[in-house]
């Protein structure tokens, strides 16, 4: 850990939590310490361990796609951070990433992919596989114009006066 970098993101939700903890896997060659929950707010930190510049990338990337999900907190890389910080690194209230997970990535391995419900057979009771719907948006409405605005005719109307 002496010469890698620690990425810190923190979001509300476990769901954003994930969805950056995802992308900032995908985005830089970092690895995936753990997560850390609070106890309230619902606010979850992921921590990341990595090279400076890709943890600095992992971490831009992960807070970009968490805030389309929900709120960003903070963002934060500490580089080279202290050997004393370890133990709040790799607390007790961090679960971390399994061993096989962290082969299985920096191998290559390919991860099975789930099957698409639109494409997947059907079930063996003969009943159809549900598939998803995608979802229609309601046309934006133009807003209303003010009482007091002047329309073309008042205006053109003054023009000649």
């Amino acid at each position: 850990m002496e010469q890698q970098a620690l990425g810190l993101i923190e979001v509300v939700g476990l769901t954003a939590a994930i969805e950056a903890a995802d992308v900032a896997c995908k985005a830089a060659d970092v690895s995936l310490v753990g997560y850390e929950l609070t106890r309230g707010m619902g606010m979850v930190t992921i921590k990341l361990l990595g090279r400076v510049g890709a943890a600095n990338a992992a971490v831009a990337a992960a807070a970009a796609a968490a805030s389309r999900i929900n709120r960003v907190v903070s963002t934060r890389v500490i580089p080279r951070p202290d050997p004393q910080l370890v133990p709040l690194i790799r607390s007790g209230a961090t679960p971390a990433a399994s061993p096989a997970q962290v082969v299985a990535r920096r191998s290559a391995v390919p991860v099975p992919a789930v099957p698409d419900a639109a494409t997947s057979p059907p079930v063996a009771g003969g009943a159809p596989t549900p598939t998803r719907a995608t979802p229609t948006r309601k046309p934006r409405s133009r807003p209303t114009p003010s009482p007091h605005a002047r329309t073309d005719e008042q205006s053109n109307n003054k023009e000649e006066k």
